[in-house]
């Protein structure tokens, strides 16, 4: 058996670096020792040799201005249905198995933020499936032994994390992919809204639902790593900007206790009743009706969405005989019976349930119901693999069809030692309140949620000092707290100053000009305003303290840029990146410009 065994937080690794206790290196050598240890057990498909983990390291620790990165040294693993260039992407099919000279935005924008790719981890062949054992590359082990499945698609994405090897881990979650894995090993899935992680390098499983995951284990280490991957994306079609969103007290939606359907499992059932009691500690319950969510998540494998299999992987059954695991090859050749016709009475009947759940959000923030309603073993799921595979998906089928974020929340023990999860779900773009739900659940404290103690003074931030930027810890590391995201009046102007900070980095700053901007991006923070001095201090000269007008009208102290100092020069050339609409912008239009078509 695996065995659970929590990794170190993302925040703890960052301490252990800063303290000099650790360095990328012995964290690399650590790895490349517990994976010589592990064998081949199913977790992963390709890992990096200890050459490959040292290299990275080395690259990071011969960086000074890396060490203020916010994932620095951290280890993490990749699903292997994501491309990242020069590793192969095998879905976990041999023939189907390519090499791709690019790597998914995801994945780049963690490397950029400092963070140690480890490998690529096993998947349900395809992303076909939700309990792990349809792949070639070994069925992972559940770390509650008793030869439960692991859970898919992303089983190996899961056990990674379970099994302290990472800290994160990126799956991808089109059926619940990402969640049942992450609710059988004990560890946190985070399924964002469509659209505000990139999807560009995923090979498509149901490309009108594909969503990529984060797994971790603490809401605050996923919460870490979405800010860093949240970013709009010019080559997605479907991407969209993250609207951070809060909710102090949320109005929580909870079903009657009798509508929920355990499958006969009366200690899962026990189990959940228990995890529901703490439900009313942390906000306002309300009844709401479980049907839509049920009727929508039964569209998804009884309805024409399994055609969407056939567009990406159909003609390559055609060519391959014998090539797909046979179960998921049944599933997609099952995609090919539907017609046009099946699609647009499926659309109508979707549309009418959405409308239903699009009005339960006038009166609950989330809605939360269990993740999955049992377990199976192993010899359970291969001796009937659709029945079980459908029942592991009961509550989490919905999700992308009803275009709702939502989290697998771990919430302990049956009586007879499995796990039992609680699913947070919200509608598109509440991810933050989801996230908040699931931090109070888990009994984390909810940072942007508590008020710094003694006077305090509000600031906006615009640049480095971001949430997941790399000055960010000089806001939380002086007791700081997100308040809220918002725009400036139209009266101002984002410039990039070259080589302003150690490192030739570019800092950008805010510029007042009244008639002649736009709105900007910014963050407002509450900081002990004890703090205030210290952080002043540390601003590299082309900043100051000054005033900003935010777009409801509100004058708020900011971090702006020196007139003095942005007017440019010969060594600190300076760039317009108003257009861009705020820093995380043009950093992502920076790193994912793509050619449209």
């Amino acid at each position: 058996m695996p065995g659970a065994q929590p990794p170190p937080t993302i925040a703890e690794l960052l301490h252990e670096y800063r303290t000099g206790r650790l360095t990328p290196t012995l964290v690399a050598d650590r790895i490349a020792d517990t994976l010589a240890a592990r064998g081949d057990d199913g977790i992963w498909i390709t890992a990096l040799d200890r050459a490959q983990l040292r290299t990275r390291a080395a690259e990071l620790e011969s960086d000074r201005a890396a060490r203020d990165l916010p994932l620095y040294g951290v280890p993490f693993a990749v699903k292997d249905s994501i491309d990242v260039a020069g590793l192969p992407t095998t879905c976990a099919c041999p023939e189907y198995a390519f090499v791709p000279d690019s790597t998914a935005p995801v994945v780049e924008l963690l490397l950029a933020a400092g963070a140690m790719l480890v490998g690529k981890t096993n998947l349900d062949q395809f992303a076909t499936g939700l309990n792990g054992t349809r792949t070639p590359y070994g069925i992972p082990e559940n770390v509650h032994g008793g030869d439960l499945v692991p859970g898919g698609s992303s089983s190996g994405s899961a056990l990674a994390v379970a099994t302290g090897q990472v800290p994160f881990a990126v799956a991808t979650d089109t059926a619940g992919s990402g969640r049942v894995p992450a609710a059988l090993n004990g560890v946190l899935g985070f399924k964002p809204s469509r659209g505000l992680l990139s999807t560009v390098g995923l090979v498509p499983a149901c490309r009108s639902l594909d969503c990529m995951s984060l797994m971790a284990g603490t809401v605050e280490d996923v919460r870490r790593v979405f800010d860093v991957v949240s970013a709009v994306d010019r080559g997605d079609p479907w991407s969209r900007p993250r609207q951070r969103r809060h909710a102090d007290r949320p109005r929580i939606g909870l079903p009657a206790a009798a509508e929920l359907e355990f499958l006969g499992d009366e200690p899962m059932r026990r189990a959940h009743e228990a995890a529901r009691t703490a439900l009313p500690d942390l906000g306002e319950v309300t009844a709401v009706p479980l049907h839509p969510f049920l009727r929508a998540g039964e569209l998804l494998y009884q309805g024409p969405w399994v055609a969407e299999r056939v567009v990406e992987f159909g003609g390559f059954l055609d060519a391959h005989p014998g090539a797909a695991h046979p179960v998921v090859a049944g599933i997609i050749d099952g995609g090919r019976e539907y017609r046009a016709t099946d699609v647009f009475r499926a659309e109508y009947r979707l549309q009418e349930l959405r409308a239903e759940v699009a009005r339960l959000w006038e009166d609950v923030d989330v809605v939360v119901l269990p993740t999955i309603p049992t377990t199976f073993t192993v010899a359970e799921v291969l001796a009937d693999p659709v029945t079980t595979n459908t029942a592991l998906g009961l509550y989490t089928h919905c999700g992308n069809l009803l275009d709702l974020c939502a989290a697998a929340v771990p919430a302990g023990l049956t009586d007879d030692g499995r796990p039992c999860s609680l699913m947070v779900l919200g509608p598109a773009l509440a991810d933050d309140v989801v996230l908040e739900v699931a931090a109070r659940l888990r009994g984390e404290l909810p940072v942007t949620v508590l008020p710094p103690p003694g006077p305090a003074t509000t600031v906006v931030v615009v640049g480095h000092h971001l949430s997941g930027q790399p000055r960010n810890g000089e806001l939380t590391g002086r007791g700081g707290v997100l308040l809220e995201t918002t725009t400036t009046s139209t009266d101002y102007r984002l410039l990039s100053i070259a080589n302003a900070l150690p490192g030739d980095l570019a800092v950008p700053a805010l510029l007042h000009c009244p008639g002649d901007g736009a709105p900007i991006e910014v963050e407002l923070w509450q900081l002990p305003s004890a703090e205030l001095p210290e952080l002043l201090a540390g601003l590299p000269d082309v900043l100051a303290l000054g005033r900003v007008r935010l777009a409801d009208g509100r004058t708020v102290p900011g971090l702006i840029g020196d007139a003095a100092a942005v007017v440019g020069s010969a060594t600190r050339p300076v760039t317009d990146i108003t257009d861009s609409g705020g820093w995380r912008r043009h950093l992502t239009r920076s790193l994912l410009a793509l050619p449209v078509p």
